[in-house]
């Protein structure tokens, strides 16, 4: 609703916001919109990084409507997005599997959300879906699990 000359803002300051919580539809939905803002103002590169991050955040959720929709935006972007499939519904998203990786190596929640500007909640989230990916209760087992 705002001006494209504050509108920016508004969507960074959203996003910065929603970071810190642990609403993350809301957060992927504002990454959405704001990645639809910056294709419509011909900023495909700056589009493609929030589309990346909402899509993918919609996958992990099992959104498929919105991942799809994101999706879309991004080959509007020139970008591909991976579809998913019934047989890699299990597979871990990149970020996924980079967070299961770092908490492997004995990395706290903290720690890891300082190294990918993320919440610790937003960490956590994360790990409760690996486990149930990996169909895992435990860091402990996470080593093992990992594909290699």
């Amino acid at each position: 609703m705002a001006d494209d000359s504050v509108a920016e803002v508004l969507f960074e300051r959203s996003i910065a916001h929603l970071k810190q919580t642990l609403v993350v539809t809301d957060l992927a939905w504002a990454r959405l919109l704001y990645g639809e803002w910056l294709r419509r103002q011909q900023r495909r590169t700056d589009a493609r990084a929030q589309l990346r991050e909402a899509h993918e955040a919609f996958q992990s959720m099992g959104a498929a409507r919105f991942a799809e929709r994101a999706r879309s935006e991004l080959l509007a972007t020139g970008e591909h997005a991976i579809r998913r499939a019934v047989e890699t519904k299990s597979d871990l998203t990149p970020q996924e599997l980079k967070i299961a990786q770092l908490a492997s190596r004995g990395a706290t929640n903290p720690e890891i959300a300082a190294q990918m500007f993320l919440s610790p909640n937003t960490i956590d989230y994360h790990l409760r879906k690996i486990y149930r990916k990996l169909d895992i209760s435990s860091r402990r087992q996470l080593e093992r699990a990992l594909p290699l």
